[in-house]
């Protein structure tokens, strides 16, 4: 993968401070210079941690360069110079990340294929195994239908339905197989 290097430029300017006192730099966090140099001499290396987590050489690039801006802007609160490379370091895996998360998303809201579409007579013999299962549902005692409704439609777990409905995890289980074998027995009848 090609790396292209900023180019050094022979003395850094620097930028003058709305504030004239060099002091209040040193005081308020790292200097410009310091940042800017840290960045020269580690470029490279960053842009090979960013090419760890991304895929392709802009996007490592693009991911170096807001990970300078973001701590250029937030260089005032870098109150130990030596740790400059740290926050770039820190910032190019949270920007990766970021980048990932956005890719991975726009994936995911892709747009699917249909999916094939059911007959008219799939829909009217669903709708008949509906009505069936409702009126064997509508069948069964009282606890069992409530301990399938809970287990199966509400997708609770047994220890979950057991503490819903007041009773101990046994009992669930118990009402849950009998419920079961009912239902197995009023759907298989003919009707």
């Amino acid at each position: 993968m090609p790396v292209i290097a900023p180019v050094p430029a022979a003395r850094p300017a620097r930028i003058p401070n709305q504030r004239d006192g060099a002091e209040d730099d040193a005081v308020a966090g790292t200097t410009v210079d310091h940042l800017t140099e840290t960045y020269r001499a580690h470029y490279r290396s960053l842009l090979g941690l960013a090419a760890l987590l991304l895929d392709d050489t802009a996007s490592c690039e693009d991911v170096v360069q807001e990970a300078f801006i973001r701590v250029h802007s937030a260089r005032k609160r870098v109150r130990e110079p030596e740790k400059t490379l740290a926050y770039l370091r820190q910032t190019v895996v949270n920007l990766s990340r970021s980048a990932l998360r956005r890719r991975i998303l726009g994936l995911k809201l892709l747009s699917k294929p249909m999916p094939d579409m059911a007959s008219a007579e799939e829909g009217a013999y669903d709708q008949l195994e509906r009505d069936s299962l409702i009126k064997a549902m509508k069948g069964l005692q009282r606890r069992q239908r409530e301990v399938l409704v809970l287990r199966y439609f509400a997708d609770m777990t047994e220890a979950q339905v057991a503490e819903t409905l007041g009773i101990s995890l046994g009992s669930v289980k118990a009402y849950g197989s009998r419920g079961i074998a009912a239902l197995r027995l009023a759907m298989e009848a003919p009707a």
